[in-house]
């Protein structure tokens, strides 16, 4: 009976020690597992940073050669249009009767040295003849009656400066822009026009001397879509139209700058764009880099880190293997664990679009801070805000730009917190709450107020909403857990029901709920 007994308990043991074994090796096989999927998961979550770091570096990039050609074009047409309306001027003032050609030859031909982007500088009678130029020397029967730009201002009087396509000079053969403007006679009838034109050429060299990709692009065009220069330059591509182009159709008619992702009209290549249009003259510039150029790198980048993620993840594995054979490291890997656990419980709370804390987040404080409350007699207001026409906006401008949407509010709503307590979260959807302990109705409404307005001041185009742009309703609801019946469920449908009215009475605004019960007896 003894032995059998001694039998029995060594059995036990063995059972139990088996027991224990397979314990452990489940313990460390599933710490394997939650290491194995951490390390993908960060690495995947750096090569997403990454390729949003590659984006947005070439987003910064675009739009600095944007405004760099925008500049540059603004102030060469700026300086011809100086020295035209000042030739103008003088020109009307004296008469054509009047006029002294080898002077005015003499000074012509010295602002075209003074400026190198121009070709020449013409004034031709009102049959289209030339009067005087910058050469030394004027072509027989020269007669320039046929160019667009002379019919335009023979049939329109406005004085201001015309921007036209681009021709081929008949003087050197050269392609040039005319910048032109209409003379008068003192009877105010037609006595000419003043042309001064810039040579493509000089552009082309100007844009060569960018350091982009060889299938990048940079382009000056008309605002009707008239291509007037690009690079890369080909010849037959100049007087094209970008009129049916993803900037020309979709974006310049609701923003005058901005960033777009589109395949080229003109080569078929997708490309990264920022556009500009010119404030003070009718021309727009496209400066793109290839999607091609942007994401190679981070490819490169991306095979090198999974190669090395692989070998991490082989080794990881033959190390675990070896843990599990010999059982050891037990505490390490205990307290490994704990902390992936605390790891994953962390990124439980946050919203990944937009950095904010989730619904869980503020399901877990809310009680929290409401018996705080309850006890140190303070007050907890509670805001909750809906972008308005929100579905509109994702239709319209896509899902990337609804995610960025979400995000630049989401920015709006962290720079407005006060204090270390106060709480934003993503409740979900469009739908985002302020949880904002020891806060009156007053300061609430401070707050949702500067909300608004810093959201307002954002400018962000919303084409389908009735206010033109981007806005946000908002509830607020105040509690005072130690005088009313203040539970989260009260706040928050007390909250809700207040943005509701809010949308109501017609968006962009908040409301106020009324005051809960007070708690009597």
């Amino acid at each position: 009976m003894g032995t059998a007994r001694k039998q029995d308990e060594d059995g036990l043991y063995a059972i139990t020690g088996e027991a224990r074994a397979v314990a452990l090796f489940r313990l460390v096989l599933a710490f394997m597992a939650v290491v194995m999927l951490a390390f993908v998961l960060v690495e995947g979550w750096r090569i997403w940073r990454d390729y949003r770091h590659a984006y947005s570096n070439a987003e910064n990039m675009v739009t600095n050669l944007a405004r760099a050609i925008g500049q540059h074009a603004e102030d060469a047409i700026r300086q011809v249009n100086a020295i035209t309306a000042a030739l103008a001027e003088r020109l009307e003032g004296d008469g054509f009767d009047h006029l002294d050609r080898p002077r005015l030859q003499a000074l012509l031909a010295q602002q075209k040295q003074i400026m190198p982007q121009l070709h020449g500088l013409f004034v031709y009678g009102p049959d289209g003849s030339w009067i005087v130029t910058d050469q030394a020397s004027i072509p027989p029967d020269a007669n320039n009656a046929d160019r667009d730009y002379f019919a335009y201002h023979r049939t329109h009087t406005e004085r201001a400066v015309r921007i036209g396509t681009v021709v081929r000079s008949r003087s050197s053969g050269d392609l040039i822009i005319p910048i032109s403007r209409r003379l008068d006679n003192p009877d105010g009838s037609f006595a000419g026009v003043l042309l001064g034109t810039i040579k493509v050429d000089w552009f082309v060299r100007y844009y060569g001397d960018f350091k982009i990709d060889e299938r990048g692009a940079l382009v000056l065009a008309m605002r009707d879509g008239t291509i007037l220069v690009r690079r890369p330059f080909v010849e037959p591509v100049i007087g094209r139209s970008l009129a049916n182009s993803e900037v020309f159709r979709n974006h310049l008619p609701f923003a005058s700058e901005g960033l777009a992702e589109a395949v080229a009209v003109v080569d078929g290549t997708p490309r990264l764009y920022a556009y500009q249009a010119l404030s003070t003259y009718p021309l727009v510039v496209e400066a793109g880099l290839s999607q091609e150029s942007i994401i190679a790198p981070w490819r490169h980048d991306v095979i090198k880190s999974v190669a090395v993620l692989l070998i991490l993840l082989v080794g990881l594995a033959a190390f675990g293997w070896a843990v599990l054979r010999q059982l050891r490291e037990r505490i390490a890997i205990e307290r490994a664990l704990h902390q992936a656990h605390q790891t994953l419980k962390t990124l439980a709370l946050t919203d990944s679009l937009t950095g904010l804390g989730n619904r869980r987040r503020l399901d877990a404080v809310f009680e929290t801070e409401l018996k705080r409350a309850r006890r140190q007699g303070y007050p907890v207001a509670l805001v909750m805000f809906d972008l308005d026409y929100f579905k509109r906006y994702n239709d319209r401008y896509g899902h990337p730009a609804g995610d960025q949407c979400l995000r630049r509010f989401a920015e709006v709503l962290q720079q407005s917190l006060k204090r270390p307590a106060d709480l934003a979260v993503r409740y979900g959807g469009e739908e985002f709450t302020l949880l904002l302990p020891g806060t009156h109705l007053q300061g609430a409404e401070q707050m949702v107020e500067e909300i608004l307005l810093l959201l307002r001041r954002q400018m962000m185009a919303h084409a389908d909403s009735p206010l033109g742009r981007v806005t946000a309703s908002a509830g607020i609801a105040v509690g005072h857990p130690a005088r009313d019946a203040s539970t989260s469920e009260s706040l928050m449908a007390a909250a809700d029901g207040a943005l509701y009215e809010a949308k109501r009475l017609g968006r962009d605004g908040y409301t106020v709920a009324a005051p809960l019960l007070a708690i009597t007896g």
